[in-house]
């Protein structure tokens, strides 16, 4: 017990250690805890032998994982992307995937691990790319959507790999017994304990009928079963019988699998596409997800801690020349690809740099070949360190996108150029998303023309089903600006999703236009700041008004009438927009507010000045109504 705790400590306290000062750093979470386990095993030491033992436990975050994927993943909603997965995905896996295993095969390798290599390495990191475009808000532009499309692909793609992966086998995990039947290997576990199979010792077509047999048992279960089993773990009303339910269906189905000799990643997989039409996804999503992410990362360190760097000191030249080598081949696949279905200019770059490095689940895969005898153990030591390597250098890869996308035009990134602008009124709207369309369609309806410009073509496309007018073009750019009418125009609003881009705007308007009214949308108090400081005149913070609408509800059901509400609801918005005006003239750029001392110090008076002011109001109300 003593020893376990300490090592778990040690994991533990890498990890907590590792992972936030790796997140600061922009590295991600999971080369955080790839770094925790390099640390603790091969740099300091302070694990050893157990860390084979605890991988094959923090594996089943593997089989989490894959579920809570497959609850992601409506089959509508697959159907519809099938373009997408199947075109830019499935050709980046298949041509990566024949490029590699021809390079191993060149080096003298057998096919069934070449193509076992070729596989592992066709995968990048979703964790680390996904992250990262969040992060640099790249997230909506075409070349970030691609890439989403491949890294879903992969996720997909998974499942079948992990299938495959016993049949290319070379030992002798799998093979025909004397009588005829398949023998898959699962007599008996790692330490040579007996184990249970429903499969071993039947002919080949009764492994074929049992394996439907469990495969559609777990489909009719996830269909008709769990409505009714949730609905029986509810009279207990313990919060902990559902994480208990949501653990059991994941463990008894990765059991299943595995009395049937599959993957329970496989099955893991299917019962969330099975679950995620049902109304209790997302309490399954919300059980599993604190597992998922303990053990994932758990697996993480383990992987890091395994690392033989005493391969990488061995011939330091060869391991970085062919981790080189894997970012070339799978960035010069997804450049001719992102060609093939038209990304251009930063897209293009976009697409093929982010995605140009191997995955988290390559250390799944490259775990599980070594266990089903495909891939030599030594040899699978060169390609974790590859596969790490190609992780660590992914930032440096964003770095490189960055400093080519500073050198490049606007233009050269859009689909098709921007409309030519043949209507002009007074009334611009700049950002057509959810917050500018409402606006638009209220002035419209009050019988005002206006002119409606957005950088998204599928937002415009929609908008014009919709018999609303619009045009396709960045609002940023200072001519599409004038080519809308700017210099006649009496009002601006800019409803822009992106912030910078807001501000660019107001700034450009303000410049050409100084006596043009500017309404523009913020995303919180420092943009109102920097909004102001740009010259608009209105500004209008997104969830301040939703905000003083939900604040007036609680004000009446706790006694107020509507009037007393609605008259407070005024009270409080005119005292908030003079301090933000005020605190405005005090802001410094750059600098955070808790940094600023004179801001700081005119917030705490003006908050108790506005408690204060709200609180006489009401006051005075109850007065002249006890009156």
């Amino acid at each position: 017990m003593e020893g376990f705790l300490l090592q778990a400590t040690i994991y533990l306290g890498a990890a907590v250690v590792a992972v936030p000062i790796a997140s600061r750093l922009g590295l991600g979470s999971v080369l955080g805890y790839l770094l925790a386990g390099i640390m603790i095993g091969p740099v300091l030491g302070w694990v050893g032998s157990e860390t084979q033992d605890l991988q094959h436990f923090a594996e089943f975050g593997v089989v989490m994982m894959l579920f809570l994927i497959g609850l992601e993943l409506d089959p509508r909603a697959l159907w519809n992307m099938r373009d997408r997965l199947i075109g830019l995905g499935g050709l980046q896996i298949g041509l990566t995937t024949v490029l590699i295993m021809g390079a191993c095969l060149t080096l003298g390798f057998d096919w069934q691990p070449a193509l076992a290599i070729g596989l592992t390495f066709a995968l990048s990191s979703t964790a680390i790319v996904l992250q990262t475009l969040s992060e640099k808000g790249l997230m909506q532009t075409n070349g970030g959507r691609s890439s989403f499309s491949v890294l879903l692909s992969q996720d997909i793609a998974v499942i079948p790999m992990l299938a495959l992966l016993p049949l290319l086998a070379t030992g002798a995990d799998m093979h025909l017994a004397p009588d005829g039947s398949v023998d898959l290997g699962h007599s008996t576990d790692d330490h040579g304990h007996a184990t249970m199979s429903l499969v071993e010792g039947l002919p080949g077509w009764g492994v074929t009928l049992v394996t439907l047999g469990v495969v559609a048992t777990i489909i009719f279960a996830g269909i008709y079963l769990t409505r009714p089993l949730f609905r029986f773990i509810h009279l207990a009303r313990l919060r902990e019988m559902y994480t208990a339910f949501a653990l059991l269906i994941v463990v008894g189905i990765a059991e299943a699998m595995i009395l049937v000799g599959l993957s329970p990643a496989l099955g893991a997989f299917l019962a969330g596409v099975v679950l995620a039409n049902s109304e209790f996804r997302h309490e399954l999503e919300a059980d599993i997800e604190p597992f998922k992410g303990l053990l994932l990362g758990l697996f993480f360190i383990t992987v890091g801690a395994g690392i033989n760097f005493q391969v990488l000191f061995a011939n330091p030249a060869t391991i970085i020349a062919l981790t080189l080598l894997l970012i070339l081949i799978k960035g010069g696949v997804l450049f001719v690809i992102g060609r093939m279905f038209g990304l251009k200019g930063r897209d293009r770059w976009l697409f093929a740099l982010s995605l140009a490095q191997a995955g988290e689940f390559g250390f799944v895969l490259l775990s599980f070949s070594v266990q089903q005898n495909v891939i030599d153990p030594m040899v699978s030591q060169q390609l974790l360190l590859i596969i790490a390597l190609s992780m660590l250098i992914t930032p440096l890869l964003f770095m490189f996108y960055e400093f080519l996308s500073g050198r490049m035009t606007d233009t050269g990134t859009q689909e098709q150029p921007a409309d030519t602008i043949d209507e002009q009124s007074e009334i611009i709207i700049a950002g057509i998303g959810r917050f500018g369309q409402v606006v638009n369609r209220m002035v419209q309806m009050s019988g005002f023309k206006t002119t409606v410009l957005d950088n998204d073509l599928s937002t415009i496309e929609l908008m014009r089903k919709f018999g609303f007018k619009g045009f396709f073009g960045d609002p940023s750019r200072p001519e599409l600006l004038h080519a809308a009418g700017l210099a006649q125009a009496k009002v601006l609003v800019v409803a822009m999703d992106d912030p910078k881009a807001c501000t660019r705007i107001v700034e450009n308007a303000r410049r050409e236009r100084p006596d043009l009214h500017i309404i523009a949308r913020a995303r919180d108090r420092i943009h109102v700041y920097e909004l102001y400081r740009a010259g608009a005149d209105d500004i209008v913070r997104e969830l301040f008004d939703s905000s003083l609408r939900a604040a007036r509800y609680v004000l009446e059901n706790m006694g107020l009438s509507e009037f007393e509400a609605a008259d407070a609801e005024t009270n409080f918005y005119k005292v908030d927009r003079h301090s933000l005006r005020e605190l405005a003239d005090v802001w410094k750029p750059g600098v955070p507010v808790a940094d600023n001392p004179e801001y700081m110090e005119l917030a705490h008076k003006l908050r108790k000045e506005l408690e204060t002011a709200l609180v006489t109001e009401l006051d005075e109300k109850k007065e002249q109504k006890e009156a």
